[in-house]
Formats: C-alpha cells, sequence, structure tokens
C-alpha cells in the first residue's frame, strides 16, 4: 500500500513477528476471546496519531481499494453513518460467497438512501470480523462511553462484539455502499462457509437489485412484522432462508389448489410447493428477501399486513401456511383471525413454531442461562412461549381448530425418542407443527391428534 502503515499484533503469548511490527502481549480478561477487546486501549492512546484506524481479525483482506473506497464514501455521508464492510468468500469455481446472510440477518429495506450518486443500505449482521475509523470517527465514539468498555457480550457474541461496538454502542449506523459492493466487500481469506451457510454472489445480487430499485421509486417499505427476539444467541428468530420444508409440503391435502403463506423468507419451500402445481400467493417478509422467490411461479403481496389483507380481500385459499413466525407476533390470534377472511370453507391452517417446552429449553431455564431468563415476558422477550396447549389457544381465540399436532424431533434425540416409545416426543421436539381448520361452526369437528418425525 501507499500509505505510511503501522501494524500492531495482539497475542495472548509472545511470538517472533517481522521488523517493524509492534506486539502487544497478553488478555484483558482471563477470557480468551476478551483478545479481540485488546485494540482498544491503544487506538484510544493514539487517537490524535493517525488518520485511519482499521480492526481487523487476522483472516481478513483488506485492500488498497477498500481503504480509498472507504474515504470517498465518507466525504458524502452523514455524520452519524459510517461506511461498512460485507465479507465474500470465493470457493475453489470461482463463485462467491457472503457468509454473514443466513438466520434472521437480512437487509433492511427501510434503510435504502441515496447519498450523491450512491446508494446505502443496512444490513442486520453488522459483524464483518473488522471495521474502519477516521480520527473523527474513533474521537466521536470514545466520546460517546461505548467504546472503553470492558469485554463483554450482548446481542453477539464477545468476539464479534469487538467488531460491532462502534456501531451498536457509539451512535453510528454501519451502512453498505450496495452500488459498489466490490469495493465494499472484504474477502474472508479461510473460505470455511462455503456449504455451510450463507448465499452466493447471485443472490445476494438479486438483492442489492431490489435495494437499488427501492432507492430509485423512492419507496419506503418497512419489513411484514418485528423477526427478531431480544434473546442473545439463541435460534428463535424468524429465519430468512429456511431450506425447503418438505414435511410442510406433504402436509398439504390432495385438494387443495391454493395456498398462502404468510411471512415467507427467500421462499424455498413456497417455490417447491409451486412447482406441483399448486397457486401459491406468499406474503414476504420484505420486499428485498423475495427477490429470490420472483419468477419461480409464486405470486408475491408486499405492504404491511393491513395493506396485505385489503390486496387479498375477496380471494379464497384451501391452505394458509405460517413458518416459523407467529410465535414473534405480539398477538399471534389477531394474526390469525386477520386472514381467516380468506380461508375457504375446508382450508387448511398449518403453523410451525419453536417448542418452547423441550427438556433443552426447560434445563437451561433451570440453570438460569442468561440468554433464556427474559422468556415468559414478550415485551423483554420478543416472542412468545409455544407449546401444545399455547397453540390449541391462539387457534380457537381465531375460531380455528386444532387437528393434529406434529413433534419434530432432532436426529440427535431419535435415541431416547425409540426408547422411550415415543412418550415423550413432545419433551424431545424442538419444533411443532400444528395443523388445522376452520372451527366447527359449520362444519363437523375432528378430534385432535398428536404424532412424531425427525428433522
Amino acid at each position: 500500500m501507499p500509505f505510511e502503515t503501522h501494524i500492531v499484533i495482539f497475542c495472548n503469548e509472545p511470538k517472533e513477528v517481522p521488523p517493524g511490527i509492534e506486539l502487544v502481549v497478553g488478555l484483558p480478561i482471563q477470557n480468551p476471546r476478551s483478545l479481540s477487546f485488546a485494540h482498544k486501549r491503544i487506538f484510544a492512546d493514539r487517537a490524535n496519531d493517525y488518520d485511519l484506524f482499521i480492526f481487523s481479525e487476522d483472516d481478513i483482506l483488506i485492500t488498497e481499494t477498500n481503504i480509498r473506497a472507504f474515504l470517498q464514501s465518507c466525504a458524502i455521508m452523514h455524520e452519524n453513518e459510517i461506511p461498512g464492510f460485507l465479507l465474500k468468500e470465493i470457493g475453489p469455481d470461482g463463485n462467491l460467497n457472503y457468509p454473514q446472510a443466513h438466520g434472521q440477518f437480512h437487509w433492511d429495506p427501510s434503510s435504502v438512501r441515496r447519498r450523491g450518486d450512491e446508494t446505502f443500505a443496512f444490513f442486520t449482521n453488522e459483524h464483518a470480523a473488522s471495521y474502519i475509523l477516521t480520527r473523527i470517527h474513533l474521537q466521536r465514539a470514545i466520546a460517546s462511553g461505548g467504546f472503553l468498555l470492558p469485554p463483554y457480550e450482548d446481542r453477539y457474541d464477545m468476539l464479534c462484539t469487538a467488531a460491532t461496538d462502534p456501531y451498536t454502542r457509539c451512535g453510528f449506523k454501519k451502512l453498505i455502499c450496495v452500488s459498489r459492493l466490490d469495493e465494499f466487500s472484504l474477502h474472508h481469506l479461510p473460505n470455511k462457509y462455503i456449504g455451510k451457510f450463507g448465499v452466493s454472489g447471485q443472490v445476494l445480487q438479486r438483492q442489492v437489485d431490489a435495494l437499488i430499485r427501492i432507492a430509485q421509486n423512492g419507496e419506503v417499505p418497512a419489513s411484514l412484522f418485528p423477526s427478531e427476539t431480544k434473546l442473545m444467541g439463541t435460534p428463535y428468530s424468524k429465519n430468512y432462508y429456511e431450506p425447503v420444508k418438505e414435511e410442510i409440503a406433504s402436509l398439504i391435502s390432495s385438494s387443495t389448489r391454493s395456498v398462502l403463506s404468510v411471512g415467507c423468507g427467500w421462499g424455498a419451500t413456497e417455490a417447491w410447493i409451486a412447482k406441483r402445481g399448486l397457486r401459491v400467493v406468499a406474503v414476504p417478509m420484505d420486499p428485498v428477501i423475495s427477490s429470490e422467490v420472483e419468477g419461480a411461479g409464486v405470486e408475491l403481496v408486499n405492504g404491511d399486513l393491513e395493506k396485505v389483507v385489503e390486496q387479498l380481500a375477496g380471494q379464497r385459499f384451501d391452505c394458509l401456511l405460517m413458518l416459523n413466525m407467529l410465535h414473534l407476533i405480539e398477538d399471534p390470534a389477531a394474526l390469525l383471525r386477520s386472514f381467516s377472511g380468506l380461508l375457504s370453507n375446508h382450508c387448511q391452517v398449518i403453523v410451525t413454531v419453536p417448542n418452547f417446552s423441550s427438556i433443552s429449553v426447560r434445563w437451561k431455564r433451570m440453570r438460569r442461562d442468561p440468554r433464556l431468563q427474559p422468556l415468559g415476558r414478550y415485551e423483554a422477550s420478543g416472542v412468545h412461549i409455544t407449546s401444545h396447549r399455547v397453540l390449541r389457544g391462539w387457534f380457537r381465540d381465531a375460531s380455528l381448530e386444532v387437528g393434529e399436532f406434529i413433534d419434530l424431533v432432532p436426529k440427535r434425540a431419535e435415541k431416547v425418542q425409540r426408547m422411550t416409545l415415543n412418550m415423550i416426543s413432545s419433551l424431545l421436539a424442538s419444533e411443532i407443527i400444528v395443523v388445522g381448520k376452520k372451527a366447527p361452526t359449520m362444519y363437523p369437528a375432528f378430534e385432535t391428534s398428536s404424532r412424531t418425525t425427525a428433522i
């Protein structure tokens, strides 16, 4: 690089380093993951000595191109905004993988904004194992009181927290320049997440194209509903990238001709159902994540819940899907009721939720796992505790009837399930499927059953 650069390596024990490189030895606290916080004191002590301050884990490639793109964007952004980066990986075939895009992490469509001739947006996974701050950024971060904190965990684990708290604690918003995405992508050199999680370059580009269209149209779309819990490090948020759920598709009645899916992510299950010849209408979480299912035979209806119901008024569907989302809604029964008028007389309602009555969850709560302490208080946790009893109550309050519970037991628990003759499957299951229909005010009642399946 043409820049005058001072490199500091932080390590928990002495090691040989090349001439001209500074080595700082020692952990801030006993936890070895706290090493990622060690750079902060150095940055603070030398806040007036450099133009740029770069923190990075030891396997991230940051190039001159990345640095110059950062500086150019700083010149057009607001003072509370910082240009950020996405991580990319490169497979043996040259194809890209973006590992930050997994689980609940997604683009916030309401964050899209124009700065100069460029388009920026916020990606909800702020961890890129690195960050760049100007001298002014760093001084403001220190003055905020959120930078020089002792090692801690919050939304992210300790390693990730050290690389994200300039955004999460110091009053800045991390925005990624999607109109120059390649210059704002950093190579994660081990390429170790390829085939494990993340999305391909083609998938991410379709999302970026949707973001740019939003900027051009002047729209301000929002997500369908809050999709993340407030429980740190738990798997109960909406998964935007769910794989095909064939066990769900197999439950759809052979007489079904039309399916309405509310809370659709990238639509793998919906596209799979559409390929079977059914009409599938999806209400996606937002118009960015749904870009993946466009052109796959799925009709999309975007908007908030009230507008969606208005747009669908007068239509009738034989099956209503709500996958991995009902437990996140403040009033689940009200949501079910709002779509009941769109259901045909002999409809199916298929819902999936996490099983908070499992032995695993109960054991963690008994041991006072801090991540689960807010459970039981929706305002504090952003999630409702779900069980067979709770689901039956939601269905009843929505004038729906439960016909069958299916407990999805993880493979690791199958042996115990067999040893107990399926007697405690509801305690082993990590997920619950409930199948119901309209309440029997006009139609014959049917008995509730329960079965299990492996996942």
